[in-house]
């Protein structure tokens, strides 16, 4: 993977992207002040450098059934690299964890769990996590509700921005 200099063109790209996975190119190229085929040439090396991920759909867990938020502190008996190598491989199973973060500190990881109800979430808890290989234990902190919510990161230009991408 191919590290790419970022220019303000990129970042712009990058911030459009982030806003609208779905942004035709030649809309892209509009925005940003190039025409088409240069846009697309970026994109893709953005792409190649890992810069951009992938694309996905931002869906309403909510209408999807899914009411509960939960964050999980997990602390782990032994920190020993196989140990927390072994912890992330199961969680990567677990399609109720959406999100895993080792940590440093009296924790060593926090999860987000979505379930549909408190009762599914509970089934989760006491059936795979809190009794998971080498699991110390778990504190968990139930979402009241959600204030903020973007994705990406911020990025930075030299040049004022449109506003409709300036954060």
């Amino acid at each position: 993977m191919q590290r790419v200099k970022l220019d303000d063109i990129d970042r712009r790209i990058l911030a459009y992207l982030q806003e609208d996975g779905r942004i035709t190119n030649v809309e892209l190229a509009r925005r940003v002040g190039i025409s088409a085929p240069p846009c697309l040439r970026r994109v893709r090396a953005l792409e190649e450098a890992g810069y951009i991920r992938g694309y996905h759909a931002d869906v309403n867990e909510e209408l999807l059934d899914y009411r509960v938020t939960a964050f999980a502190r997990v602390a782990l008996e032994s920190q020993a690299e196989s140990d927390l190598n072994a912890f992330e491989e199961l969680v990567r199973g677990w399609p109720l964890v959406r999100e895993c973060y080792m940590l440093n500190g009296e924790d060593d990881f926090v999860l987000r769990v979505v379930a549909h109800d408190l009762e599914s979430f509970n089934r989760f808890l006491t059936q795979h996590l809190t009794t998971a290989p080498n699991v110390a234990h778990v504190r968990t902190s139930l979402a009241i509700r959600n204030s903020k919510r973007q994705a990406g990161v911020p990025l930075e230009f030299s040049e004022d921005l449109p506003a409709d991408i300036a954060t």
